[in-house]
């Protein structure tokens, strides 16, 4: 029999993601064309993200199964396997002997007939028994993160990390937010258009909610706002609420210029064009082809006040100018949008905190050389972690006398007239000023901003 559209997609991106290091979100954005049914396009992203968030917890119960770890199988023989069990346990929708049987030919589409007959016992052993609770097959005396970290399917390392800082009753909220399938949203560019992108979008079948966290953002469920005419005409754009903030936070307005740090891939960039229009942005990165895609990015928005160049901002930058506004949106972990990068979960390791923290405060330190006295500066993150946040900019404003947070209270009035109603703004900010999204409070991701200023002697 053929493996079906939605299967072999869902296995050929996953067998990147773990091989070549990709994501899936983008894998699936090229894959999954017009030419791919809706139904087909659903189960695909449904088995690859499934996949992906359960990955720790499937292969604790194959391994009950096996003779060997999961590890020790070959690449294709275990993603056919994660596949055919993921559907066991988690769709009920989908028959134990479709999944079963496609999951088998999966494997000898993948010229991995000799372990066919493997796949195939495993499943069928365990296809009975695939719904039963995990908590009665866990080991006897596991301590409290690491039962937390089966049951929710995370690394130990980052529960343990969690528990410590944020205690058991945060951390479960937060993996079981980690867990739930991750509602796209949406930036409105012209707020003209607003009611025709509505439209467009529910005329493509698409379900559309006002935002959760911002009045103007827009939610959408059903399929893919990249594929509709509001999206191809420049409307809208996909960006996360929390996401959408973070410019916000800078409130350049028309004539200054903006330096945007780490740019790429654009989205935020877009919002301060527009603010700041007539004046110009520098939009910088240090990957010369994220550059060249943010440019059709921006070409679809019709925006052409933005200049790109290709630097690594950890170094004295090449340029002369001070800047009133500025966008240090740094590259990260990324442990704040785990639902809907979970491949991330599985790839990040302890040591790389360290090394990211070197290269934030560098970029941080680089950023504040070049903020105009009496200008503003945004440091964001998609991080939960100390380390890549109230740390590094702690560590970046000793050297930088006359720099400092600004404070939560201004920041809190000016941000409320852009919040959904219900929303508050002073609960947004922490006591020491940082603005912070957790994703088991807010169905965003989780988001790091501090609001740094120069005074006017400085």
């Amino acid at each position: 029999m053929n493996v079906s559209p939605a299967r072999r997609i869902a296995f050929d991106v996953l067998q990147r993601v773990e091989a070549e290091g990709a994501f899936a979100s983008d894998l699936l954005n090229t894959q999954l064309t017009e030419t791919v049914r809706r139904e087909d396009a659903a189960l695909a992203t449904e088995l690859t993200f499934g996949v992906l968030r359960w990955q720790g917890l499937l292969d604790f119960l194959l391994e009950r199964h096996l003779e060997k770890p999961a590890a020790g199988l070959d690449l294709e023989v275990l993603l056919a396997l994660r596949l055919g069990l993921y559907q066991l346990r988690f769709l009920e929708r989908v028959p134990a002997h479709a999944a079963v049987s496609e999951s088998v030919e999966i494997v000898k589409r993948a010229r991995k007939s000799s372990a066919a007959s493997l796949v195939n016992a495993v499943l069928r052993r365990i296809a009975p028994s695939a719904r039963e609770p995990v908590e009665g097959l866990l080991p006897a005396g596991l301590a409290p993160a690491k039962r937390l970290a089966l049951l929710y399917s995370h690394p130990a390392w980052l529960v343990e990390r969690w528990v410590a800082r944020l205690g058991g009753e945060r951390t479960t909220a937060l993996l079981a937010a980690n867990n739930r399938p991750h509602q796209l949203a949406c930036t409105v560019h012209d707020a003209a258009r607003r009611e025709s992108a509505i439209e467009d979008l529910r005329g493509a079948s698409l379900r559309v909610e006002s935002g959760a966290l911002l009045r103007d953002a827009l939610r959408v469920s059903g399929g893919s706002p990249a594929r509709t005419e509001a999206f191809r005409r420049g409307w809208i754009s996909v960006q996360d609420e929390a996401s959408q903030a973070i410019p916000l936070l800078l409130e350049a307005v028309p004539g200054q210029e903006v330096l945007d740090l780490c740019a790429a891939p654009g989205s935020k960039t877009a919002h301060l064009a527009r603010a700041a229009a007539p004046a110009g942005v520098v939009a910088a990165d240090v990957h010369p082809h994220r550059l060249t895609a943010m440019r059709k990015h921006l070409d679809r928005l019709g925006i052409a006040n933005v200049a790109l160049i290709s630097l690594d901002a950890t170094r004295p930058l090449p340029l002369t100018k001070q800047y009133s506004r500025i966008l240090v949106d740094a590259p990260c972990s990324g442990t704040g949008t785990l639902a809907h990068n979970p491949e991330i979960r599985w790839r990040l390791r302890p040591e790389d905190l360290a090394d990211l923290h070197q290269r934030q405060t560098e970029l941080l330190g680089t950023a504040l050389d070049h903020l105009a006295a009496g200008g503003r500066l945004v440091y964001s993150t998609c991080s939960l972690e100390p380390e890549e946040n109230e740390d590094v900019v702690t560590e970046a404003l000793r050297p930088a006398p006359g720099a400092r947070v600004v404070d939560a209270s201004r920041l809190a009035a000016s941000l409320a007239p852009h919040l959904a109603a219900g929303i508050r703004a002073d609960a947004l900010f922490d006591a020491a000023g940082a603005f912070r999204t957790f994703p088991a409070e807010y169905p965003t991701d989780g988001f790091f901003a501090a609001v740094l200023e120069k005074t006017p002697s400085s």
